[in-house]
């Protein structure tokens, strides 16, 4: 199972949060079809509570490309939606993460993403798609990590 987690706290050309990570999914579905999407996520910030709020979500997708390609393919979407690298956990306008590649464990890309389990605003959105999947090597599922947490701030958005 492939797996991404997407983030965005900043507009970017009169486009909101929401709608950014919605439209960096079709961009992904252009050259990694997706196969299941969540819903949508508001999460404040991490680490600085007080930088504008997250929408967050997940994307289950189906792709022939290695994850390194596939990761450059992500960074490409994250740049035409005016990511800018820069300091890190700083507020902007996507982030797009390679959680997991099937039963890969690697150090570069880090697979699978070495934070995940500790964060709410993924588990949330990976346990409405995968609430089964475990990373390799075995482990608790998304959603019994996603009960574990002690702190949980990420909420549903309402449907449009």
């Amino acid at each position: 199972m492939i797996l991404i987690a997407a983030g965005s706290n900043l507009p970017f050309c009169g486009v909101d949060s929401q709608q950014l990570v919605l439209h960096s999914f079709l961009a992904i579905d252009r050259f990694a079809p997706i196969v299941a999407q969540s819903p949508l996520y508001a999460s404040p910030a991490w680490p600085d509570p007080a930088d504008p709020p997250f929408v967050n979500a997940a994307a289950r997708i189906q792709t022939d490309l290695a994850p390194a390609a596939l990761l450059a393919g992500l960074h490409a979407v994250e740049a035409a939606f005016g990511r800018r690298r820069g300091e890190k956990n700083a507020p902007r306008t996507l982030d797009l993460d390679l959680i997991a590649y099937n039963d890969i464990r690697s150090e570069k890309p880090a697979l699978p993403h070495p934070r995940f389990s500790a964060r709410d605003f993924v588990l949330a959105p990976l346990s409405d798609i995968a609430p089964e999947w475990r990373p390799p090597g075995g482990g608790e599922t998304a959603a019994e990590m996603l009960a574990g947490l002690q702190d949980r701030a990420a909420e549903r958005l309402p449907q449009a």
